[in-house]
């Protein structure tokens, strides 16, 4: 047999399936549909790196997984095109990310997604710069704004000095913009919202049943934070101002021993007294040069301001000192706290610093000890007048109740999750569709306006002005009231691409409808998605704005479901040698080398064998290496010369092929791809071991292989006879009676060095296998005069004897 030619067998068998239509499916006639998903890529002026390559290969497994299984597999492909990624990366190079975006596409998609091996449909590929997709972009967003989920209000919002433009917080890591690593500002300003926090509890309480990764789960579940709590009413003392606090441990109000104020708090203003002002103010000065992450800093001294104001504890009527300190933050609760020092170390840190009382409330057992710290354990309540001895749980309640019926606490349930910022002060994005009319307010732009094109510009540079590069156009900016027909002008912001990556996924069954934004019978029947492959980092991101949205959308009526995704897996990291991939350390894979060199099939199957799909793996190029030799053991073996067209009868060939077939199944069904491969070569060592040329056994083993190596596994299919395509002759099956081992190969082992090998019947008993070991010669040669101290009995695999 010739050489394996990867190159020539690659292009043919792409040509074939392009020429064949073999990826593409009816949608309207499809009898077992499964949408097979992916997280579309943005097409960066790199291309792909080894992670996409690695996500999506992990994809196209099971999407050809299941169609050997019967399955008519829709598994489409787009870009994510529109965002602060392309138009960064086109200012760095001064280039124009409309001429740059679509040169990046078309070099994915011909150079790179078409040769990778995967089953994508590209009938139905998805542009999100295209005004055909970007029309229904900004449809949406009319949607919500007209169902009261959009809104438009001044609010503290992050802001990225760098890109010069808002973030939303959830766009925000440990203080630095998720795009260039920036510090975040903190900077009041009018903004587009969506109403993320309306579906909270919805978003939380569905996580107990949907389908995900362990892992998202609990980074969404943190990110929502739900807490239960009190909102509890406090006085400023010699005066009728007000104030509320947020509290989960309302048993502790007794140890309430001063008050804290966010520095930038409007109410700060009105109860700080006039020898304190000046203080006051210098702190404040002090308090908005800082970052965001280094107010929420754990280490350092803490620092404050006596406001000389003093407030009144609703549970005992004491007054309590006021301060400022900017470890408290106004955007969180209601930009005040209580400090409770003895059971709170921030609290705790704060006291010591400033020598205020420090009173416990909380007890293990009932008695004071002195503190070193912060005690935070269970306890029963002292020093808390009427509710001493009462175990911490109860006072929670108790003490609110009580509070309550006086009117000044009640029960509160709070999130850590804010609205989305959608707004954009950038350039490279669709449009928000508004319109604002000094007479008659804030109005949607009519459908039959759509899409608000985004307009060329020459100078696309954000200014930091705090407005989008598209105010500075006159003819963009101005227009008419589509209301009153009068003068108004257009919102210049543009909407976040992260809103573009929330629906996309609608739009792949509906590309060749332009006249709506989903077709009803085409959602109902593909949608939910069936099975979505990605990437853990955009658990906060994409895929809880893709679950809000679903609800949203569910709310408004255009679906009936809410939740978008049946299954979802998030794979792992890859490395390399070791270390995190980066440009700095030169240990950037570059699949294009690899591909051409070694072929797609091999570095498909190298990435599925190197780790746990699910956790990753250690890139090194001697492993590629080692699955080309694999592959070229494949191409050797299972198209000989001669081949025998019967039934396999032989029992060690049976057990091998049926147990490979039931093991590599359930792998493949749990992601395990690792395995699976290791099964298969397992079971191409017995092939080549015991000669085996029967094409039953040689159609299984491709039709096991195929979803990893499928350009490989297309021609050997092709070379044993067999009709167009491996991927339409269905997933083998085994026979549970041959996958039990009939005789198995006990080795004996004296002193941990093999000395005897047995073929046995799986299963027998120590006593019998003792009787037989004992009666080998070649055994008793090293155990005579000895005595056996210890025997290890292994069933089914060994037995080793420990003599001296």
């Amino acid at each position: 047999m010739e050489k394996y030619a990867h190159q020539e067998i690659e292009a043919k068998w792409q040509k074939r399936w392009d020429e064949s239509g073999l990826h593409q499916v009816d949608l309207n006639r499809a009898e077992r549909p499964f949408y097979n998903l992916m997280m579309f890529p943005y097409p960066s002026a790199e291309g792909l790196h080894v992670g996409n390559v690695f996500a999506f290969v992990g994809s196209d497994v099971q999407g050809r997984y299941h169609r050997l299984q019967g399955y008519d597999v829709f598994e489409p492909i787009g870009f994510d095109a529109f965002g602060i990624h392309s138009e960064n990366f086109a200012l760095k190079i001064g280039s124009h990310p409309a001429e740059l975006v679509p040169q990046n596409i078309a070099h994915f998609t011909e150079n790179q997604l078409k040769k990778i091996g995967n089953m994508f449909d590209w009938t139905h590929e998805v542009d999100t710069t295209s005004p055909e997709y970007y029309r229904w972009t900004q449809w949406i967003f009319i949607q919500l704004f007209k169902a009261g989920l959009a809104y438009r209000t001044e609010a503290p919002v992050n802001w990225c000095p760098s890109c010069k433009t808002v973030l939303a917080a959830e766009q925000v890591i440990e203080g630095l913009c998720e795009r260039c690593s920036s510090e975040a500002e903190k900077k009041d300003m009018v903004q587009w919202f969506f109403k993320t926090t309306a579906f909270a509890q919805r978003l939380l309480d569905n996580l107990e049943w949907i389908d995900w990764s362990e892992k998202t789960k609990i980074a969404q579940k943190n990110w929502i934070g739900r807490s239960e709590g009190a909102q509890v009413v406090f006085q400023v003392a010699n005066s009728d101002e007000k104030f509320e606090i947020y509290t989960t441990r309302p048993d502790t109000l007794f140890g309430v021993t001063y008050m804290v104020f966010a520095p930038e708090h409007p109410l700060v203003d009105q109860f700080v007294t006039d020898e304190a002002r000046d203080a006051v103010e210098a702190y404040r000065a002090k308090a908005a040069r800082m970052t965001e992450i280094e107010r929420q800093a754990e280490r350092g001294e803490k620092t404050g301001v006596f406001t000389g104001a003093y407030a009144v504890n609703p549970v005992n009527n004491e007054r309590v000192p006021i301060w400022i300190s900017d470890y408290v933050l106004m955007g969180y609760g209601t930009g005040a706290i209580m400090a409770v020092p003895a059971h709170d170390q921030r609290d705790f840190e704060f006291a010591r610093t400033f020598d205020l009382e420090i009173r416990t409330v909380i007890s293990p057992d009932g008695r004071i000890h002195p503190l070193e710290e912060a005690y935070v354990g269970e306890g029963v309540m002292v020093n808390s007048g009427q509710f001493d001895g009462a175990p911490y749980r109860e006072g929670i309640k108790n003490v609110t109740e009580w509070l309550a019926g006086r009117g000044l606490a009640r029960f509160q349930v709070n999130y850590r999750l804010r609205d989305w910022c959608i707004s954009r002060q950038r350039y490279w994005g669709p449009p928000i569709p508004i319109i604002h009319c000094d007479k008659c307010g804030v109005a949607p732009v009519p459908d039959e306006d759509l899409p608000v094109l985004l307009p060329y510009m020459e100078d696309y540079q954000p200014d930091g002005s705090g407005y989008s590069p598209l105010r500075r156009i006159p003819e963009f900016f101005g227009t008419k009231c589509p209301t009153c027909g009068g003068p108004a002008h257009r919102e210049t912001d543009v909407s976040d691409n992260f809103l573009d990556s929330a629906w996309y996924f609608y739009r792949y069954p509906s590309t060749r409808f332009d006249d709506r934004v989903f077709d009803p019978g085409l959602t109902e029947k593909w949608l939910p998605v069936d099975m979505y492959v990605g990437g853990n980092e955009h658990a906060v991101l994409h895929l809880l704005y893709s679950r809000f949205l679903c609800m949203a959308l569910k709310q408004i009526g255009l679906i009936d479901f809410e939740e978008p995704f049946q299954k979802f897996v998030a794979h792992g990291i890859i490395t390399r040698d070791g270390g995190k991939m980066s440009k700095s350390k030169g240990n950037v894979v570059n699949p294009d080398e690899y591909i051409a060199q070694y072929g797609a099939d091999t570095f498909r199957v190298y990435l599925m064998f190197m780790g746990d799909y699910l956790v990753g793996g250690d890139f090194r190029d001697e492993g590629v290496k080692a699955m080309r030799g694999f592959l070229d053991r494949v191409w050797a073996n299972l198209v000989p010369d001669e081949i025998d067209d019967q039934e396999p009868t032989d029992p060690e060939t049976l057990y091998w092929l049926h147990r490979t077939i039931k093991a590599v199944t359930g792998d493949i069904e749990r992601f395990s791809f690792n395995t699976a491969l290791a099964r298969l070569m397992e079971l191409l060592n017995h092939i080549s071991k015991a000669q085996v040329k029967n094409r039953v056994v040689s159609r299984d083993f491709l039709r096991l292989l195929a979803p990893f190596a499928p350009y490989l596994a297309e021609e050997l299919w092709a070379r044993l006879g067999n009709e167009y395509s491996i991927f339409n002759a269905g997933w083998p099956e085994w026979i549970e009676a041959h996958t039990a081992k009939r005789t198995i190969e006990f080795v004996v082992q004296v002193l941990g060095k093999i000395r005897g090998k047995f073929q046995v019947e799986a299963g027998v008993g120590q006593e019998e296998l003792e009787r037989l070991v004992m009666a080998d010669e070649n055994v008793r040669k090293w155990i005579e005069g000895k005595e056996i101290v210890k025997k290890v009995f292994i069933p089914d695999k060994l037995m080793n004897l420990v003599v001296k």
